[in-house]
């Protein structure tokens, strides 16, 4: 062997070594992120994630070891990042949503991968049942076509006269949505509401798909969970105000950033659970008994200051619902 050749092998197994070694000695949990790291939506998952581990007795880098990969919502990176994390000696990993799980899915089956914030598992193949899920996956699911409808519902009770709502997102990370708003239209009755996509061609140039809704008369925005949207929040909700378009998105952080209506769960609240997930399968448990659990706690975040700007009057009874008012 070449001295260049031997040099650079060697060079690459020290890289290795520490982590190899440090795997030997404490569990390895992959994190295949599929949002940007450094949005305050991110850092709050992660956080609230890394407390629950310590609450249960895993300290990283002492006695457990996080292996993060952040995909910012890229197909081909999150393909890239499941095979890496599969590779390593990964005792367990968890997937932040959908498009992650898929992922890993089709790369492993013995791996046991807990979902935070997958949406309709047992409709996608993921898992046989949420009470048996079988194979290797489990964990916490989020939206579902009910939780539109209630998004729907947020819109005409600050605007009676609305006519269509628009479900944004990118059909290429979030492809599903495309089947929750067939299966609402299908059921439909004449008169109410209508839901249509409100697909992303380029996602980095939101703009041209909002400005183009807001000339729609009587035309609402909703934000479901979807990699683009969470790490563009801020955007979204300056351009729903510039537009005076009312807007509800799932994540409550769209209403801290200025949108006008949040309703979803507590996605701290969801990583803090898959920690729990993650404590059971590092003491023995299989992902196949572990039920995949719905979500039943909802928080409904309004801000009023938007409200006013758009010229929308917020009737108190919807007052006396919200969790958290931002004035």
């Amino acid at each position: 062997m070449r001295r260049r050749e031997f040099l650079t092998l060697a060079a690459g197994a020290a890289a290795a070594w520490p982590l190899i070694a440090h795997a030997q000695s404490a569990p390895v949990v992959g994190m295949l992120m599929d949002v940007l790291e450094d949005s305050p939506e991110s850092r709050a998952r992660v956080a609230a994630f890394r407390q629950a581990l310590a609450d249960l007795g895993w300290k990283e880098g002492q006695n457990i070891h996080l292996e993060y990969r952040w995909s910012a919502g890229k197909s081909e990176l999150i393909r890239q990042y499941a095979e890496e994390l599969i590779a390593l000696p990964s005792t367990v990993i968890l997937a932040n949503g959908t498009p992650a799980v898929v992922a890993l899915k089709n790369a492993t089956s013995s791996i046991p991968i807990v979902c935070a914030l997958v949406q309709d598992p047992v409709g996608l193949g993921l898992i046989k049942s949420l009470s048996h899920p079988g194979g290797n996956i489990t964990g916490f699911t989020f939206t579902n076509p009910e939780l539109i409808g209630k998004w729907i519902d947020l819109l005409k009770d600050v605007m009676p006269g609305i006519s269509r709502a628009a479900l944004i997102f990118d059909p290429k990370a979030t492809p599903f949505f495309n089947n929750f708003i067939h299966d609402i239209e299908a059921s439909r009755q004449p008169g109410e509401t209508d839901l249509i996509a409100l697909p992303l061609g380029t996602a980095e140039h939101p703009e041209t798909a909002i400005h183009a809704l807001a000339k729609q008369p009587g035309s609402g925005l909703i934000i479901p969970p979807d990699p683009f949207n969470v790490d563009h929040l801020k955007q979204i909700a300056e351009l729903a105000g510039e537009d005076r378009l009312p807007t509800v998105s799932v994540y409550r952080q769209f209403a801290v950033d200025g949108g006008l209506m949040a309703y979803g769960p507590d996605t701290r609240d969801i990583f803090r659970r898959a920690a729990g997930y993650i404590d059971r399968i590092l003491k023995g448990a299989r992902a196949a008994d572990l039920a995949v659990q719905q979500l039943t706690k909802f928080d409904f975040v309004i801000n009023l200051k938007t409200a006013k700007a758009l010229g929308l009057t917020v009737p108190p009874t919807l007052l006396a619902l919200a969790d958290e008012v931002i004035e």
